[in-house]
């Protein structure tokens, strides 16, 4: 046999026996990986000394560790609830929290188209009654330039990126974005105090009152000429927006500082330092949108929905007749206050 075909031979006998060699090569050894017999033959036992599953779980749940920077939160490597968080702002949140947005306006053009501006029936007389001081129309106007001013830069940072930014393009929306976080951040010190201040200028003409099952019985006259229910300073429809404004804002206030000093309030609910930002914002947000959707109807009742009603806030007087169709119990107890004070200053001449 040539050396030639010696060669051939072995190169024939070797690529014969390659794919038996390649078989047995990929499967590793019985100590390459540390599993129980019962686990290489495909019975689970997590709860073993030797799993890694349960380290991987706690490490996705959101296991602290230690680290040697200042910020302790940095332990925590992974927590899958940021990723469900995201889903859900990004998902629900915005989705019915626009549905609700859209709803109302929708809902008040359609009542403007059949309803008109709701007129004062007996005409307007001329004769003004002094209905808000000027302390309480500033406490009044510092909490809605504020709340506006929130409502819409909150609105732009929520709904921004999926709206603004395909009509403004990265750059402009980029400014825009910076110049909204900073007036919402700000204009929150503001609104602070605006809620500070009108609960207690009007809290105590905001209370239940026994008329107020009557003006809810007549829905407040809204949808019917010639109804006009009794209310006394404040109807039932004006106290749902006082305290909607209150109890809210509250929690749009108490979850907007956790916001704004990350990690520092330590009730907010939450295992994680992590969790409880998640917990403000989707909170926040949420208790913002009911808050957009009350104020949108107060701001139509008070300026077209009603004649005469803003006067009160613009000047502090009202029309007479305006308050006796809308506040009747508030413009009698008025007169009969005046009719006595008359009264004893002419007895006292």
């Amino acid at each position: 046999m040539s050396l030639r075909k010696l060669f051939v031979a072995l190169f024939l006998l070797a690529f014969a026996f390659c794919p038996l060699a390649l078989a047995q090569s990929v499967r590793p050894p019985d100590n390459a990986v540390n599993q129980s017999a019962g686990e290489r033959a495909g019975v689970s036992n997590t709860l073993g000394s030797n799993s890694q599953s349960d380290y991987w779980r706690n490490l996705r749940g959101g296991v602290r560790g230690t680290v040697s920077i200042p910020d302790k939160n940095a332990g925590v490597m992974v927590q899958s609830e940021g990723w469900h968080w995201m889903l859900v702002r990004n998902g629900p949140l915005k989705k019915y929290g626009g549905y609700a947005l859209g709803g109302v306006v929708a809902l008040l053009v359609i009542f403007f188209l059949l309803r008109g501006s709701i007129k004062v029936e007996s005409g307007l007389s001329g004769v003004k009654v002094l209905r808000f001081g000027a302390i309480a129309r500033f406490g009044h106007w510092l909490n809605a330039i504020a709340f506006v001013a929130l409502a819409l830069t909150g609105l732009s940072l929520l709904y921004g990126k999926s709206v603004l930014l395909p009509i403004m393009g990265p750059h402009a929306f980029a400014a825009l974005s910076s110049g909204a976080k900073f007036i919402h951040n700000w204009g929150a010190y503001l609104f602070i105090i605006g809620i500070i201040w009108i609960f207690l200028a009007f809290v105590k003409k905001n209370l239940p009152a026994k008329e107020d099952i009557i003006w809810i019985a007549k829905a407040g006259g809204l949808l019917t000429k010639g109804v006009h229910p009794p209310a006394r300073f404040f109807n039932f429809g004006e106290k749902f927006v006082f305290w909607s404004v209150v109890l809210c804002g509250t929690g749009v206030i108490i979850t907007g500082l956790a916001l704004l000093f990350p990690f520092q309030l330590d009730f907010i609910p939450g295992e994680l330092p992590v969790h409880k930002m998640q917990f403000a914002s989707l909170w926040h947000a949420i208790l913002a949108l009911y808050l957009i959707v009350v104020v949108i109807g107060h701001i139509y009742i008070g300026t077209v929905g009603i004649e005469g009603s803003l006067d009160g806030m613009k000047t502090g007087y009202v029309d007479r007749n305006w308050a006796r169709e809308h506040h009747s119990l508030w413009l009698e107890q008025l007169e009969s206050h005046s009719n006595q004070k008359k009264a004893a200053g002419e007895l006292a001449e």
